[in-house]
């Protein structure tokens, strides 16, 4: 149901209004100041707002509604905005006209007119929202993507351009990143495009893959060692933080590191200093450190397994990567880098989109060698990826053409949650968005 903001500071007016758009099926949500108004355009889904143009006692001269008119565009500025005038702010209407406001209407208004104006301009809205929102995309990627290095990154999802952007963004600083996700997720991935985007892209990228290394040798591994230091250690080992001084450190499975080399690790974040295992040599370094997990970090801490406070020294920002399963958008564009140039048939493309991929890419990519193997020449089935043994249950619902009582239904359920209803469907967002309109079901 489409939704209309009502801004006026005159009680009778809000009821009027509220009352002849209730009547005609639309949803209302009512402001009697500015400032309600922003915070409601701001915090809702608003399709279309009628604004007066004067709030103060007395005042008359429309600086308040013009005001307004610029604040509400700057929140949305696809927002259609119908003003309210009295004659004395009539000039000033117009002139906010030619500045992007939708319609204005004389005091007292006609109802007839304005209940065409509503529904003419909603309806505009709706016919261009789709176009606007894929050419605004693609030219965000394309731009977006222009100066920047994506290291290979093989995306289409919404969800993963998100994570890149935020990505992108904090490459800049030098502040701490911590990046969350399942195993295969591409954590690693989102590390390197952190580091090939910063200001220390020609400077040390060292990885440590903590969870990789026996509890005995992590700390040596991230501080380095003397001769006799430990059992086995014949010669001196410089650490990976010396090695990265200057540069960035990747801390993978960062949950993975004991009490102990947490400690260490949150003294050299806190100071850069640190000590070599059998030293008692303290050594500074400047390190950019990049840490990655597929833990639940704040459960490891109330199980004491993990220091609260190098959770937040770690975590200045935090970068998740959601699973494969729910980006379905990723996987064809995924496939098609795996297999170049290999055609699928429908049945491959509704098997893979159906799989829950709980290894995530890095299954999906196991999953694209196997079928190059078997089948190096010609279209690629479900079978060839593996895939046959997808659930009866789970193959009957992904096959199922949803009805419109279903989708609304599911909408209702998800609370509108684009991907949510996909995935409960077995579709893409774009194959769900069509089923949508041909339903007129308004999302």
């Amino acid at each position: 149901m489409d939704k209309i903001l009502i801004i006026d500071d005159n009680a009778a007016v809000l009821q009027s209004l509220s009352l002849l758009f209730e009547l005609h099926d639309y949803q209302v949500a009512l402001a009697s100041s500015p400032f309600e108004a922003e915070q409601i355009v701001r915090y809702q889904r608003i399709d279309l707002a009628i604004q007066d143009m004067n709030f103060s006692a007395d005042t008359t001269s429309g600086e308040e509604g013009k005001a307004l008119f610029y604040q509400l565009r700057a929140i949305n500025p696809n927002l259609p905005i119908i003003l309210l005038t009295a004659w004395t702010e009539l000039e000033m209407a117009i002139s906010l006209v030619k500045a992007g406001a939708a319609d204005y209407l004389a005091k007292p208004w006609n109802d007839e007119k304005l209940l065409i104006s509503v529904a003419n301009l909603i309806a505009l809205g709706k016919a261009n929202q789709d176009s606007q929102q894929l050419h605004r995309q693609e030219q965000e990627r394309s731009d977006f993507n222009a100066d920047a290095q994506l290291c290979g990154l093989i995306y289409k999802s919404v969800a993963m351009q998100r994570a890149v952007e935020m990505a992108l963004q904090v490459a800049k600083s030098d502040v701490s990143v911590l990046i969350t996700g399942a195993n295969g997720s591409g954590k690693e991935k989102v590390a390197e495009i952190i580091q090939a985007n910063s200001r220390l892209v020609n400077q040390p990228f060292i990885r440590v893959n903590a969870g990789a290394l026996p509890d005995s040798l992590i700390e040596a591994e991230l501080f380095g060692a003397e001769a006799g230091a430990y059992t086995g250690a014949n010669k001196q080992r410089i650490g990976r933080f010396e090695a990265a001084d200057g540069g960035t450190l990747f801390l993978d499975e960062i949950g993975n590191l004991p009490l102990s080399g947490q400690m260490k690790l949150l003294r050299v974040l806190q100071t850069g200093e640190f000590e070599r295992l059998g030293s008692v040599e303290t050594r500074k370094v400047n390190v950019r450190v990049i840490s990655a997990t597929n833990a639940q970090l704040l459960n490891d801490i109330a199980a004491g397994r993990f220091r609260e406070d190098l959770y937040y020294r770690l975590n200045v920002i935090e970068i998740n990567l959601p699973n494969l399963k729910q980006r379905t958008d990723d996987i064809i564009p995924l496939v098609q880098h795996f297999l170049p140039q290999r055609a699928l048939s429908l049945g491959a493309e509704k098997a893979l989109c159906a799989h829950s991929w709980p290894g995530n890419v890095r299954e999906l990519e196991n999953a694209c060698k196997r079928a190059g193997v078997l089948k190096p020449q010609g279209e690629l089935d479900a079978a060839d990826f593996g895939l046959t043994q997808v659930q009866t249950q789970t193959t009957q619902i992904h096959n199922h053409e949803p009805s419109k009582q279903e989708l609304q239904q599911a909408m209702h359920q998800c609370e509108g949650v684009i991907a949510k209803v996909a995935r409960q469907f077995g579709m893409s967002r774009q194959a769900l968005y069509r089923r949508l309109q041909k339903h007129g079901i308004d999302y």
